[in-house]
């Protein structure tokens, strides 16, 4: 009898272990569900939120935008870097050659843009896509805002060199996330303070390294695809971000040139 009793004892708290073992394993679910939630949906909710309201905020500040052939650009930074930081958690690369001077933006412009965080307004007709450029890369600073940051050492928009940019595919407002949709003929615009300049995408790089650095000089050609780019000197604009979609493994390349 006292041997049956133990044997009962000794069942139940086997039960009781599995019971609790159970327990936790669905809180930890629980809880990882959540922080996905909260990083794929909400917090790219509130970023593409904050970003269109730098949109109004810009353009509140302009009024209506013209169309402008050339013009002064922002100012680069003076350290270029590369990175083509899109999903989830992309990664930088090493710096990339830095474009050749350009003109220093208006007193005005350059206190508008260091006070709102942003100097411009990228829109992509085809994608519907409006979104506030600022300067540089930095995923908290910049992209994680929802925003498109330049690569630092790039030319300005309108100017001879190379525009270049980057941008979330994936999460933190996710302004890339459909790039992959555009073709040859499709107009990227960029608006700057009463100016506007108006690119067509010419060529399209499915896939690259991280640290194909050629992408985003002043005359973009892969430096591991070659046949990829350009030869000649202009004013073109490179957009990049992360591919495949929910990984930072490759880079997927956009290029466009200023239309005259």
């Amino acid at each position: 009898m006292v041997q049956g009793r133990g044997r009962r004892a000794r069942r139940a708290g086997l039960v009781g272990v599995l019971w609790a073992t159970a327990e936790l394993t669905v809180t930890v679910g629980v809880v990882v569900l959540l922080l996905v939630v909260h990083q794929v949906w909400w917090t790219n909710r509130q970023a593409a939120a904050a970003a269109q309201e730098q949109v109004r905020s810009l353009e509140q500040s302009w009024g209506r935008p013209e169309r402008a052939p050339g013009g002064e650009p922002p100012a680069s930074g003076p350290s270029p870097s590369v990175s083509a930081s899109a999903s989830a958690g992309g990664s930088a690369a090493p710096a990339a050659p830095a474009a050749s001077s350009v003109p220093a933006p208006r007193p005005s412009e350059r206190a508008a843009g260091a006070q709102a965080g942003a100097y411009a307004v990228l829109r992509i007709p085809r994608l519907g896509l409006v979104v506030p450029v600022a300067q540089g890369i930095d995923k908290r600073a910049v992209l994680d805002k929802g925003y498109v940051g330049q690569y630092p050492g790039t030319a300005g928009p309108g100017a001879q060199g190379n525009f270049a940019l980057a941008g979330h595919r994936n999460t933190h407002g996710e302004p890339f996330r459909y790039v992959n949709r555009l073709r040859a003929g499709d107009e990227l615009i960029v608006d700057v303070r009463g100016r506007r300049y108006t690119y067509v995408v010419g060529r399209i790089l499915s896939e690259t390294t991280e640290r194909d650095t050629g992408v985003i000089a002043p005359v973009p050609r892969s430096v591991v695809k070659p046949e990829h780019g350009y030869s000649e000197p202009g004013s073109y604009i490179t957009l990049t971000t992360c591919t495949p979609e929910y990984s930072s493994k490759y880079r997927l390349v956009v290029w466009g040139t200023l239309r005259p």
